[in-house]
């Protein structure tokens, strides 16, 4: 099982984050977190990076009801989607699949829960 889902678009880097940012707002998901791994990597280590993007996408409906389920699941919160630049005219978009992710707890109930995140993060895949 594949631990992400993903999409590559023929459009530039910024262009996607946007598309992404609004495809997940769709889906009652805000961005609470953003990590500009470029940035990051040349102020840090003095790396030159990709265009590359961390969305720490949260649905705070889904995310009471996991953490009402398991209390430590805030251990794998918020749901990751990466946007990076593939070679300047694509840009891949990619999600984590939470049923992948929560496979690491025996928990029935929270495995639903991932299930409906995770068809909700199809979604936004799927629509870009």
């Amino acid at each position: 099982m594949s631990y992400y889902f993903s999409k590559t678009l023929t459009t530039s880097f910024d262009e996607a984050v946007r598309r992404t940012t609004e495809a997940l707002k769709r889906e009652g998901f805000g961005i609470i977190t953003e990590i500009d791994v470029k940035d990051t990597f040349k102020k840090k280590i003095n790396v030159d990076f990709r265009s590359y993007r961390i969305l720490g996408a949260c649905n705070p409906g889904l995310a009471y009801e996991a953490l009402q389920i398991e209390d430590k699941v805030g251990t794998m919160l918020p749901c990751n989607v990466v946007v990076q630049d593939i070679d300047g005219s694509q840009t891949e978009v990619a999600a984590i699949d939470p049923v992948a992710s929560m496979q690491a707890i025996d928990n029935p109930r929270l495995k639903q829960a991932a299930e409906r995140v995770q068809a909700k993060l199809r979604k936004v895949i799927e629509t870009l």
